[in-house]
């Protein structure tokens, strides 16, 4: 049997035939037993198909034709199916990646405070766009959709590790510094940047150790926690903590259910039980169960409550015509307009 394959990485050449696909016997040997590990984390093998693709991406440095065979061997799939899930992430390579994934957030918020001149900057001194590597093997630049640090924007990142507050210059020298064979520390996580191949152990579940190097939380990520300490605001009760309604006659406050007590708050996290305004008005349907929801079929149940509005009897109404302006009035009691009472 014969296959045209992809890149390969059994020592046959590229786009060539070769007579038998897949790893030699000692890598496959070795993977195995990575991928024994991960299969006995799921109740159903087929479930760790994702971590299985970052241990075949951290032997070759993407997703290659021989990972995919491997992958849906051990776990009885067909490379149909591998290849569906593999070109469905991003974050799976299908062609090799550089040593230093290097990418930069031009989101909406990354993108105001100068994530797309970063990128472009990085672009131009690179010589590649994006998911391109560099000649020497070394960066492959990327746009990415949110590094889920806004409070540190602009953001890039290095092998998923964070450099927060970037400009244009500090990228660049970033990725000089690392074409250069230099050890470079990331704002916040781990003490050094490692390769993409490293990182992709990491992700396919294999501790590195350095987990707990580094900063953890810089101050924007803080802020919250200090302003609460520093006021005295704590979290709600132990009564709810322990998964217990308040008992007969006691507030929301009290058992831990109602906000902080705070201006245009105060009255109504104080307001007890069956009340439902600051100044405790009556509230128009009695509590659910133990999370204080209705049930279906309940008073104030969506599913049972009576038409109202022009919406609720004829809903999908343009906006500004009467299907979606009635208030509290059918579409036979709303005035006629001047157009009508002419007519």
């Amino acid at each position: 049997m014969t296959i045209d394959a992809g890149p390969t990485t059994n020592g046959s050449p590229a786009g060539g035939p070769r007579s038998r696909p897949g790893y030699d016997a000692e890598t496959t040997a070795r993977l195995a037993a990575d991928a024994a590990q991960i299969v006995a984390r799921y109740p159903q093998a087929r479930s760790a198909l994702l971590p299985m693709l970052h241990l075949v991406q951290s032997e070759d440095g993407y997703v290659s034709r021989d990972g995919i065979l491997f992958c849906a061997e051990q776990l009885d799939l067909t490379a149909a199916e591998v290849s569906a899930v593999a070109t469905f992430y991003t974050q799976y390579k299908r062609h090799p990646n550089g040593t230093y994934t290097v990418g930069v957030c031009t989101n909406t918020l990354c993108a105001i405070m100068g994530g797309d001149e970063i990128f472009d900057e990085l672009s131009e001194h690179l010589g590649v766009g994006h998911d391109e590597t560099t000649e020497d093997g070394a960066v492959t630049l990327e746009r990415v959709e949110c590094n889920a640090a806004c409070d540190y924007a602009p953001v890039m990142m290095v092998n998923w590790e964070f450099f927060d507050n970037q400009t244009p210059q500090s990228a660049t020298d970033v990725v000089d510094r690392l074409r250069a064979g230099e050890q470079v520390a990331p704002t916040r996580g781990a003490a050094s940047v490692c390769t993409f191949k490293q990182m992709s152990r990491v992700l396919a579940g294999f501790s590195d150790g350095r987990a707990d190097e580094g900063v953890g939380a810089g101050e924007p990520t803080l802020a919250g926690l200090r302003l609460a300490r520093e006021h005295g605001w704590t979290a709600p009760g132990t009564r709810v903590d322990e998964g217990l309604a308040p008992a007969d006659g006691e507030t929301d406050a009290e058992a831990g259910t109602g906000a902080p007590d705070a201006k245009g708050v105060a009255g109504l996290a104080g307001a007890p039980r069956g009340t439902s305004g600051a100044d405790g008005s009556p509230s128009t349907g009695a509590p659910g169960p133990a999370g204080g929801e209705p049930e279906t079929g309940e008073e104030q149940s969506s599913a049972e409550r009576e038409p109202t509005t022009g919406s609720d009897v004829e809903p999908g109404g343009k906006p500004g015509t009467p299907e979606r302006e009635g208030d509290a009035s059918s579409p036979e009691e709303r005035p006629a307009s001047a157009t009508e009472e002419d007519a």
